[in-house]
């Protein structure tokens, strides 16, 4: 791995496994890698939650901290994960995925940071890889829904989801898989709630406020949030995916600076 690292993040090697972690999680990494993968290591810890996905992540407590993390494996998806699996061509999609959460979070798109990643090589010319970020109090939109909240719960996820893809779009930032699982509510407040954006390690740039940036993400969205309805009878019927699109459409703030 050879590309810029964000401040405060230290590069190392420990035996194979080539790493970039924050300072703060620099001995955990060193302490775990010799035995183990990071992921190795989080299946097993007595404190872990199971979040599910295609290859289940783990939320687990960081040893002598206060703060929850989740300890991620890199997995292809679609066609390529059935063929490829977890193998990867170098660097992988890890080094990427941490450089797109600082650049989000400084630009304000909500995201959860990425605190460390490790790349292990595998018969010379493939990796594998781990990504741990922050964990963060909050559900994704499409467990949220099942819950079939009343609507002046669903219209507080309208406004946050609305200013998500406003962020995204004022920085030109296309998420190729936007659907219910890659939408990550946080209760910021009585009724109050912000929209994180998961998964990132996709991500496309294009211009600034392009507004076809905007479309397609909300498109994105809506085909997921349709099939969950289709599926389960539960989602934000037709009424609200247009105050939605409304909603994201409206001018947004200019991006912040890093």
């Amino acid at each position: 791995m050879t590309t810029a690292i964000p401040k405060d993040y230290n590069r190392f090697r420990v035996g194979a496994a080539h790493v970039v972690a924050h300072e703060s999680c620099v001995e955990w990494a060193k302490t775990v890698l010799p035995q183990q993968t990071l992921y190795e290591w989080a299946a097993v810890q007595p404190d872990r939650r199971d979040l599910g996905g295609r290859v289940p992540a783990y939320s687990v407590l960081l040893p002598g901290q206060e703060r929850r993390v989740v300890v991620r494996h890199s997995h292809h998806g679609g066609l390529l994960g059935r063929l490829q699996g977890d193998l990867f061509l170098p660097p992988t999609r890890a080094p990427y995925e941490l450089l797109v959460s600082h650049l989000l979070a400084g630009l304000g798109v909500r995201t959860p940071l990425v605190v460390a990643i490790a790349v292990y090589p595998v018969r010379r010319v493939l990796r594998r890889s781990d990504v741990v970020s922050l964990e963060l109090p909050g559900r994704d939109l499409g467990k949220a829904l099942r819950d079939a909240p009343d609507a002046d719960v669903r219209r507080g996820w309208l406004d946050s989801i609305a200013a998500l893809i406003r962020s995204l779009t004022n920085i030109g930032a296309w998420h190729p898989d936007l659907n219910v699982g890659n939408v990550l509510l946080v209760e910021s407040g009585p009724s109050a709630w912000d929209a994180y954006v998961l998964d990132i390690d996709r991500l496309q740039f294009a211009p600034p406020s392009d507004p076809t940036v905007r479309d397609a993400n909300l498109d994105r969205l809506e085909r997921s949030i349709r099939k969950l309805r289709s599926r389960s009878g539960i989602g934000f019927d037709d009424a609200e995916m247009r105050t939605l699109r409304e909603l994201a459409s409206a001018p947004a703030p200019a991006p912040l600076r890093a």
